[in-house]
């Protein structure tokens, strides 16, 4: 009878094997946000991986599982790139074959108690390398880290507001590793179950010990989501029912309206009109509206997203022009060699521009708000900085409208959950067309998801909050720690190479031999 090893000796289906595996961990993010399940999503990858008979087996494993892994968490891109998604997931699937080496270095056969615990360090640590390279906006941005599938359990967002997402991911990595080894190395269990009772420490130090957002006052906020509007004057459509359902708002004692991404297709110093009805609605609501232009700028050249605050006199002058901008979305990098996609897919027609840096605006009431736009929210970096500049509340304008039937509208609002408890400000998550949500400053959610069926508004009572998170103050502290351990082997393997190469034997050098003689009988 075959062994199941047996069936996993052709390389095809190992292969196969290999991107289910690492396809897994999807189903830990929203929309089935099986939080529970990213702790175990990741045992059959490494089980397969340790199983590899040689190192290099081992890389193969982590680079097909990775791209399983990217396939899975982006497949939504799927009817818009089309088979470009399946390249870009190959190519981003290699940051995880050095990642696939290590755990075969660490966890084959029989490990030690020692391995295991260096496994326990090195693994997590890898992951986050991996992590942190792709989370190069250039290379797609940070969605779907590991630790964001943990967006609505509450004692890990205190730890997020601890260490942000990469401490999470650290843990998630870190208890996969050690169930890994509990199912199918008894000899090593001890160092494995010491790993749970560590990160369960960690855990329950943070819950207790790290400090608590201070309420201090609240802001009545409303988000305006339109819904799907398509076909010919999108546009002007979109904002005459936009400007509908912001009418309803009047007499509501609101501090802010929030309109989503692209709510607002012209420039507003080229249509004066749309810049008079904004300000109408400011007066008739009593608070100012933060909309979103996303179109050919007047006073200079190109397209631009940019958060932009309407007050009763008009714009403020209060503006952001988006930073980070999505590949193939927004820009195609390398558009001379990469401009084909666009005949493969939905990939950008003509580049966007990107602003120069981010601002915190001052609203009619004397709130201050730091406004992201789009997957800007998956930058733990970004809101970071807003919080240090002063921003008391964090705006998110979104737009999924082309991903509608998929997990995205989902997964993106969640992101919001662990900005808020990274930073200890409360978020507002507005869209077009869903999901729009709002979350306190500990991450927390606050009220109802508009749920992509809605075109609808809603009034949210935000908590304020006071103080600064460990996050904020030491910034990102677990990535520092992992490129240390890193390091440490680095240096390690080095001694251990150089000493077993200085141990080695010499080889004896055969006799010389004579004109006149041999080596055996001298003189002959």
């Amino acid at each position: 009878m075959k062994r199941p090893e047996d069936w996993l000796v052709s390389p095809w289906r190992r292969g196969v094997v290999a991107a289910l595996a690492g396809a897994l961990p999807v189903f830990a993010f929203p929309a089935p946000s099986w939080w529970w399940f990213a702790y175990v999503a990741l045992v059959p990858w490494i089980l397969l991986v340790r199983s590899a008979p040689t190192g290099r087996r081992a890389a193969y494993d982590g680079w097909l599982g990775g791209l399983g892994f990217m396939l899975a968490v982006h497949h939504w891109l799927l009817p818009s790139l089309h088979v470009f998604t399946v390249v870009i997931a190959a190519l981003l699937g290699v940051l995880w074959a050095p990642w696939g080496w290590l755990v075969r270095r660490f966890l084959a056969g029989v490990p030690s108690p020692g391995r295991v615990g260096a496994g326990l360090l090195v693994l997590p640590s890898g992951w986050l390398m991996v992590e942190l390279v792709r989370s190069w906006q250039g290379l797609g941005g940070p969605w779907g880290l590991l630790g964001s599938s943990q967006w609505q359990v509450a004692p890990a967002l205190r730890l997020a507001s601890v260490g942000g997402v990469w401490l999470l991911s650290f843990l998630v990595v870190a208890v996969n590793v050690a169930v890994a080894v509990l199912v199918s190395v008894r000899e090593s269990r001890m160092p494995a179950v010491a790993g749970l009772v560590a990160t369960a420490a960690a855990t329950s130090a943070a819950w207790v010990w790290s400090p608590r957002p201070e309420v201090d006052g609240r802001v009545r906020i409303a988000v305006v989501q339109p819904g799907v509007v398509d076909g010919i004057g999108s546009g002007d459509k979109r904002f005459a029912r936009e400007e509908a359902l912001t009418r309803t708002l009047a007499g509501r004692h609101l501090d802010l309206v929030v309109w989503g991404e692209s709510s607002v297709g012209f420039d507003l110093a080229d249509r004066p009109d749309l810049a008079n009805r904004l300000a109408a609605l400011s007066r008739l609501t009593g608070a100012d509206i933060m909309v979103n232009v996303d179109a050919r700028r007047s006073d200079r050249p190109g397209i631009y997203k940019s958060s932009v605050l309407v007050g009763p006199q008009g714009p403020t002058g209060a503006r952001y022009d988006k930073m980070r901008l999505v590949p193939f979305g927004e820009y195609i990098p390398a558009r001379s060699l990469l401009g084909w996609a666009t005949s493969v897919g939905k990939a950008a027609g003509e580049d966007r521009r990107k602003g120069t840096e981010q601002v915190v605006m001052n609203v009619g009431h004397g709130l201050r708000v730091g406004p992201m736009v789009c997957f800007e929210t998956a930058f733990p970096d970004m809101s970071r900085h807003l919080a240090q500049d002063g921003a008391e509340v964090l705006l998110a304008q979104s737009s999924t409208s082309t991903f509608q039937q998929s997990w995205a509208p989902e997964q993106h609002a969640s992101l919001a959950a662990l900005r808020a408890a990274e930073t200890g400000r409360p978020m507002v998550h507005a869209t077009l067309t869903g999901v729009s949500a709002v979350y306190g400053p500990s991450g927390e959610r606050i009220g109802y998801w508009l749920g992509t069926d809605a075109s609808t508004t809603m009034v949210y009572d935000v908590p304020l909050a006071r103080g600064v998170t460990p996050y904020v103050r030491f910034g990102d502290w677990p990535v520092h720690g992992a490129l240390l351990v890193l390091a440490a082997l680095c240096a390690t393997e080095g001694t251990r190479a150089f000493r077993l190469r200085r141990s080695a034997p010499e080889p004896h050098a055969p006799r010389a031999r004579t004109a006149h003689g041999s080596p055996a009988r001298p003189g002959r």
